[in-house]
C-alpha cells in the first residue's frame, strides 16, 4: 500500500452545472465532494478517483 504523502494529487473543477444530468452522474460529482459549479476539490490520484472523473469528464477539468 502506498505511503499517503507519496502518493500524487490532484485538483479537480466542476466547470459544468450538474442541473438536467443523469442520476447516478450527479451521484458520482457529490461522491467527489461538488456542491456546486466552479468549485474545486483535491483528491489523491487513484484509480478509483481517475475512473470516476472519467465517469464525468465533460464536467469536469483537472487543473493539477
Amino acid at each position: 500500500m502506498a505511503n499517503k504523502k507519496t502518493e500524487e494529487k490532484i485538483q479537480i473543477k466542476l466547470v459544468k452545472s450538474l442541473i438536467g444530468t443523469k442520476p447516478n452522474q450527479r451521484a458520482v460529482a457529490r461522491a467527489l465532494g461538488f456542491t456546486k459549479k466552479d468549485q474545486v476539490v483535491e483528491h489523491a490520484a487513484s484509480a478509483t478517483i481517475l475512473g470516476m472523473v472519467n465517469k464525468i469528464s465533460h464536467l469536469v477539468e483537472v487543473v493539477k
